[in-house]
């Protein structure tokens, strides 16, 4: 019997060891670096505290985000989708620009999925409350400081990048807007 259980407890070690190495596969590391450009006068659109690239900064890039689960973690940040706002171009997923005033979101490259969630819904959980908001556009981790993304930098690998009215919906005061610990999943 105690051989059975030695047996038991090795083979149960054994698993957790294969099962920590698959999820350290699955971690997003970082895939390189891009060195900022001043932005030309006037081209960094900053609204919503928008940050502006800096001459000579590296920024780090990703080509992933952290794997997708039912309670996916995130940074909840604010994005304009309007035209001439911080967003950048139209949207990713129809070359639209869309009213801050419904439900929308952008996605880091990882989540985005080269479009595969264009137009699916998302539930975000944070501030006690939940939102479902439809992705309309890719938050690029890959590359920024130029005219396409508004002279901003990449966006980090964990960003949910949201409409005004994500914020409203999760009873967020518009003076504390801006960064937010998040979870969402696919709705």
């Amino acid at each position: 019997m105690t051989f059975g259980l030695k047996s038991s407890l090795l083979l149960l070690v054994i698993l957790l060891f294969i099962d920590c190495l698959h999820v350290q596969a699955k971690e997003c590391k970082p895939s390189g670096k891009i060195r900022g450009k001043k932005p030309p006068r006037g081209e960094c659109n900053q609204d919503n505290d928008s940050e502006c690239c800096e001459e000579g900064k590296l920024y780090t890039t990703y080509k992933c985000s952290p794997t997708v689960s039912s309670h996916t973690k995130g940074w909840l940040t604010l994005n304009g989708f309007d035209k001439d706002q911080d967003g950048g171009g139209p949207a990713e997923c129809d070359n639209h620009y869309h009213s801050n005033d419904i439900p929308i979101v952008a996605l880091s490259t990882g989540w985005y999925n080269r479009g595969k969630r264009c137009f699916n819904n998302i539930t975000i959980t944070g501030n006690g409350r939940s939102v479902v908001a439809m992705v309309i556009d890719e938050c690029d981790s890959t590359i920024g400081c130029d005219s396409d993304h508004d002279y901003q930098p990449p966006c980090d690998n964990n960003i949910v990048d949201a409409s005004r009215a994500v914020w409203k919906a999760l009873g967020v005061p518009e003076h504390e807007r801006g960064g937010m610990d998040i979870t969402w999943s696919t709705a």
